[in-house]
């Protein structure tokens, strides 16, 4: 089974998960936002999930992750628990 491993950040709001993309663009990493604003408990962790496979995630946030490149970053992804950015890491 495919896994890849992938950080996610995850808000409440729409409009937070704009205001984190405005800094991401200005250079922010993505683990210091996940450190600042995420509502996960990786968040502590610079929003590190580690591998996980098909199956393992809510559908919507899973479909977004493997349709990733590495190294690439989502789009906004809504889900039952919020607003996250996803990037792929391997």
């Amino acid at each position: 089974m495919e896994k890849i491993n992938c950080q996610h950040i995850l808000v409440d709001h729409e409009y937070e998960i704009e205001d984190i993309k405005k800094k991401l663009a200005d250079g922010v990493s993505f683990e210091q936002c996940a450190k600042d604003f995420s509502n996960c408990p990786s968040g502590s962790e610079g929003g590190t999930l580690g591998f996980f496979g098909k199956g393992m995630m809510v559908a919507p946030f899973e479909k977004a992750a493997f349709a990733l490149e590495v190294g690439q970053i989502s789009e906004p992804v809504k889900t039952q628990f919020g607003y996250h950015l996803i990037k792929r890491v391997e």
